[in-house]
């Protein structure tokens, strides 16, 4: 529409026009409706519509239409063992795979007492949601070098297929998981490739993890979670909840109640609880 009219006013239009692709091809396409600054994504046989920074390519929007068919359901799906052995840990990639397929909520936040294995069920998270042809690309980030790398050789270890690129040293790397810092993946998304287009567009990435989602220098970084189109997941271990830091409305959350947690007294308990010597985690 005119720059100067609302997107929404298109959005029925756009919708008729979806309806005749529909009966002259036999596929329903993904609807998008703009004014030339605001764009709206509708892919009205999964979700409600949603604002995006820029368009899909051709290569994200069959994927979109694909996984209309091929993607699973996520409680049929077995929870890789190897990657996690505690009970809280499948408990919140449980609780994660209900937000997105049941709830159909696009973010979560995992609170998780320091020490119980935050990124292994990441790991793990990442390893249920591509078997199930449910994302494709995850980026983790972090706000430290070191935490990069600790991501890196985590994913190494328990789901090497997925070929980690760490983005603060291996800049040029293609996979299917990237790690960076938020400095290196603010540089990242106005990287150009030879044809002009980004290297890192809005529909590039279906999953993004946002380590130690409490701290409030996020707040500076922001911007990154809204440029891509994707689920969500946040980890902390001290979510924060006051007015002008609230971690909770990153996610879109009831302040105080993630999506799923494992606090540390939780993680006493359960200490206390066990035989001698044996640890909680």
């Amino acid at each position: 529409k005119k720059t100067n009219e609302s997107p929404s006013i298109g959005q029925q239009q756009a919708k008729l026009y979806a309806d005749c692709l529909e009966q002259m091809f036999g596929q329903r396409p993904v609807i998008f409706y703009s004014n030339g600054f605001e764009h709206w994504m509708w892919d009205d046989a999964q979700y409600p519509p949603r604002q995006v920074q820029g368009f899909y390519n051709r290569e994200e929007l069959l994927l979109v239409i694909q996984r209309r068919t091929l993607r699973q359901s996520l409680p049929s799906l077995e929870v890789n063992k190897e990657i996690v052995e505690r009970y809280y840990q499948e408990r919140a990639i449980r609780a994660i795979s209900e937000s997105f397929e049941k709830d159909k909520q696009r973010k979560s936040l995992l609170v998780m007492a320091t020490g119980s294995g935050k990124t292994r069920t990441v790991v793990a998270l990442t390893d249920l949601l591509m078997r199930g042809n449910w994302v494709k690309r995850v980026l983790f980030l972090c706000d430290r070098t070191a935490l990069v790398n600790q991501a890196v050789n985590a994913f190494k270890e328990h789901l090497p297929d997925s070929s980690p690129v760490n983005l603060v040293s291996e800049g040029d790397g293609d996979s299917r998981v990237y790690v960076s810092t938020y400095q290196t993946m603010v540089g990242k998304i106005d990287e150009l490739k030879a044809d002009g287009s980004r290297r890192f567009g809005p529909g590039h990435f279906d999953l993004v993890v946002i380590d130690e989602a409490h701290r409030s220098v996020y707040r500076k970084y922001k911007g990154i979670f809204e440029y891509f189109d994707s689920f969500l997941v946040g980890l902390t271990a001290t979510p924060k909840d006051e007015i002008d830091k609230n971690t909770y409305d990153l996610f879109d959350l009831e302040s105080g109640v993630p999506t799923d947690a494992y606090s540390l007294d939780e993680a006493i308990t359960k200490s206390n609880s066990l035989p001698y010597g044996l640890a909680a985690y």
